[in-house]
């Protein structure tokens, strides 16, 4: 759980950084999917600072996935947006309201209770059909963001959204499907092609998302898509369970987290600082 908190502190500080990193960037091509924006964002250094802080947030991720359910983790995930908006308080002088600071508590709250009812990783390997299934879901994502370049800009920014958060989700369940490390058994499971292109295309989303468009829409949407999906995965393919007598307690706060945070979907993008 220190774990999976501490991956939340790295990912929602980084989000201030490549945000602001992004708005500063040239518009890209339109696209959902525009590599050259990327390129572009990551010439600053804000953007290449987060980009560490992900990093290492992606392997206090791994280690707490190995350990915990999915829900668990996906939730903590989700809460990077409590400390997104901490940190653009503290750092970019952006004042939070009474009921945004309420909402941080109630992340917190929902938190402290999933660590409560959690049980242990889920005992199921996964089937090699769920593994291609991964790498399925990999691709649609890709292709998803390339039909959304097309859209107006809210629509545009709520499907890149949940796109990137379809990535994101993608990595969490691959990271359990990787048993063997071995390079060989690493080579012939999907599941880690589908790690690699879901969380690259997860990126690439995400930028084109906080470059142009609703901010609260598509970190909405990205909320969604990176803890509902896993989740349910989690729980009826791979063997998640909570502690015994406990399950009401573990979607009562998977349920306080996850709306908390969507009550900080604004936070996804650091907002402009106050002159």
């Amino acid at each position: 759980m220190i774990c999976a908190l501490g991956s939340a502190v790295c990912f929602g500080t980084a989000s201030v950084l490549q945000a602001v990193a992004a708005r500063s960037t040239a518009p890209g091509t339109g696209s959902g999917v525009d590599p050259a924006l990327l390129l572009r964002a990551v010439r600053q250094w804000r953007y290449l600072a987060g980009l560490a802080l992900d990093g290492v947030g992606f392997l206090l991720q791994i280690v707490a996935l190995r350990s915990l359910p999915i829900y668990t983790v996906g939730a903590a995930l989700a809460a990077s947006l409590a400390v997104t908006a901490v940190v653009a308080a503290r750092l970019l002088r952006v004042r939070l309201s009474g009921a945004e600071w309420g909402a941080v508590g109630v992340v917190c709250a929902g938190l402290a209770m999933l660590g409560l009812a959690s049980g242990g990783e889920g005992d199921k390997g996964g089937s090699t059909g769920l593994r291609f299934a991964m790498l399925g879901v990999a691709l649609a994502v890709l292709l998803l963001g390339a039909v959304a370049g097309r859209l107006p800009d809210r629509a545009r920014a709520v499907v890149l959204g949940l796109g990137a958060g379809c990535g994101f989700g993608v990595v969490e369940v691959a990271v359990r499907l990787v048993d063997d490390v071995s390079p060989r058994a690493l080579v012939a499971n999907p599941a880690v092609y589908a790690l690699l292109l879901g969380g690259g295309a997860a990126f690439l989303l995400l930028t084109s998302a906080l470059q142009r468009g609703s901010v609260t829409a598509a970190t909405a949407g990205m909320v969604i898509g990176e803890t509902i999906g896993p989740a349910v995965v989690g729980v009826v393919w791979l063997g998640d369970r909570t502690r015994e007598g406990l399950g009401w307690l573990a979607l009562l706060g998977f349920a306080v987290a996850v709306t908390g945070a969507l009550a900080l979907a604004r936070f996804g993008e650091a907002p402009e600082p106050s002159p």
